[in-house]
């Protein structure tokens, strides 16, 4: 199952386990029980800590496996094969099952150690998803350190009855005692904040308390994390705070235009940012999102959760967000057959029938990608030419399964329980046409995450806010860069440079501020 130069870069890990591991593998006669089998045999010859039994009752899913500690009470299991995207979980798993310490803070595993109650998380993935691992990776580790947590990772392509049952059209989707708890990439402090009442006032009482920031980056993207490191590399107290480290770049699959890496993908892009913003002294408070800005002598950064932080110079780098069709069903049918990521909810709708709206880059990528996995993929344009580079068209033409029109307005999202089709309105005819599917993509564009901004600073009428050659903003001690700004051109090359910049003009007006005063 496992090539040669895999079953080398494993066995060095497993050379980590320090407690000995049981696998118990619930099999049947099927192909991807064999697989599995072939996979965990493989796993097991690589240590001698590692025991391998395999059953087959008909008390779990077929293919799965459960991972646990001799001796201990551990929820850790797979139904369905983790490759791809997965393959991390698995490994990261036998280690922090094998007694390996997780890379969590003190707090955070006493915080998990000490969660009370009956807690039994099912996770729908996708092994394309690069969102996925991130949930199924907190919750395992979390069933790793408290045994009254359990949580079993669910290939959807591999149990689609199941997926169908429970009317799954978007990963990652989490299952909590069987009542829907929580969709896409959440993150482990998010997770926890939902089922342990009283953290989020914790948390809002820890950040009110911190000493003000010489520099306060709002935004956690290319721009923010640049911002961030040239502001620390000058020595001054430097600060991020963000719903999510990396933004939309995590939802991004193929990186190709970063002058000087001929291809990465978005998420790995983040760890390397991510890494490089730790290697400085930036405190980093993630997870949290801005409600308000309040200019002053010190410039106030109110949170959603009630917290307040303080900062004499503060960096608005929000960047943007999916746009929206903004038509009827939309947001009805939202993960119920509408979608905004091909590459992580693609898988679902195998050999099903799907739309793509947009025809620049990204939609037509999408199409591209969907063509291989759907049966049929209509891509819907509001213009009356496809935007998208001449290659990508080329290579959209020629599929066979694909069907383009143009000049096409959506008008409606239909369905009853999941989405069964969408209305168009022809814009050169005005005729309207109802196309029957399973599942829509949208990809029009992104809109900036400014909202908060709105009555202090000056936006332009996209919502953008308006900045200089210098990345002033109209409120001094305020700076903005990257998506959410007027700078023209929304490229991950240019929010790091323009991010850069910010912390340079910031540095720049605290030097002339401390020389008044």
């Amino acid at each position: 199952m496992l090539d040669a130069n895999i079953k080398t870069q494993l066995k060095a890990y497993l050379e980590k386990v320090t407690q000995p591991i049981e696998i118990v593998a619930s099999l049947d006669d099927g192909d991807k029980s064999r697989e599995m089998q072939a996979l965990l045999q493989d796993i097991a010859a690589l240590s001698d800590k590692i025991t391998l039994t395999e059953v087959r009752d008909d008390a779990e899913r077929k293919p799965s496996f459960s991972l646990n500690r001799k001796g201990a009470n551990m929820g850790v299991r797979f139904a369905g094969l983790p490759m791809g995207h997965e393959f991390t979980s698995l490994i990261l798993a036998l280690l922090q099952v094998g007694g390996h310490p997780p890379k969590a803070e003190a707090d955070v595993i006493e915080q998990i150690r000490n969660i009370e109650g009956r807690f039994e998380f099912e996770t729908y993935i996708s092994l394309s998803c690069h969102n996925c691992p991130d949930v199924v990776q907190a919750l395992n580790l979390m069933a790793v350190i408290n045994p009254n947590i359990r949580h079993t990772m669910i290939d959807g392509a591999l149990f689609q009855a199941e997926v169908d049952a429970r009317k799954i059209m978007a990963v990652p989707m989490v299952f909590l005692n069987g009542e829907h708890f929580g969709q896409g990439r959440l993150e482990l402090a998010e997770i926890l904040a939902k089922i342990d009442t009283g953290a989020e006032k914790r948390v809002a009482e820890k950040l009110s308390a911190k000493e003000p920031f010489d520099v306060l980056v709002v935004g956690g993207g290319p721009a923010g994390a640049a911002a961030a490191i040239y502001a620390a590399r000058k020595g001054i107290r430097t600060g991020i705070v963000a719903e999510r480290f990396g933004g939309q770049v995590m939802d991004t699959l193929g990186i190709e235009n970063f002058i000087s890496v001929k291809e990465t993908q978005g998420p790995k892009l983040v760890a390397a940012l991510e890494e490089h913003v730790k290697q400085y002294e930036v405190d980093v408070m993630s997870l949290q999102r801005a409600a308000k800005i309040v200019p002053g002598d010190l410039t106030e950064v109110l949170l959603e959760n009630g917290a307040s932080l303080r900062a004499k110079a503060v960096i608005i780098a929000t960047g943007a967000r999916w746009r929206e069709m903004n038509v009827p069903g939309e947001q009805e049918f939202r993960g119920k057959g509408v979608a905004y990521c091909p590459h992580c909810d693609g898988p679902l709708f195998k050999g099903k029938r799907v739309a793509v709206i947009g025809g620049g880059n990204s939609g037509v990528e999408a199409a591209i990608d969907l063509a291989g996995i759907v049966a049929q993929v209509t891509l819907l344009e509001f213009a009356d030419e496809l935007r998208a580079d001449a290659v990508l068209q080329k290579k959209l033409y020629s599929l066979p399964n694909v069907t383009v029109i143009k000049s096409a307005q959506t008008t409606e999202v239909t369905g009853t329980e999941k989405v069964n089709g969408l209305m168009y309105k022809d814009r050169v005819s005005g005729e309207t046409h109802w196309v029957e599917l399973e599942g829509i993509f949208v990809q029009i564009g992104l809109l900036p995450n400014t909202d908060f901004l709105k009555g202090t600073i000056e936006l332009s009428r996209f919502g953008e806010v308006i900045i200089d050659d210098k990345c002033h903003t109209s409120v001094p001690g305020v700076f903005a860069a990257g998506d959410c700004t007027t700078v023209p051109y929304k490229q991950i090359i240019i929010a790091m440079g323009e991010g850069s910049k910010a912390a340079l003009t910031a540095f720049d007006h605290l030097i002339r501020t401390s020389v008044q005063a």
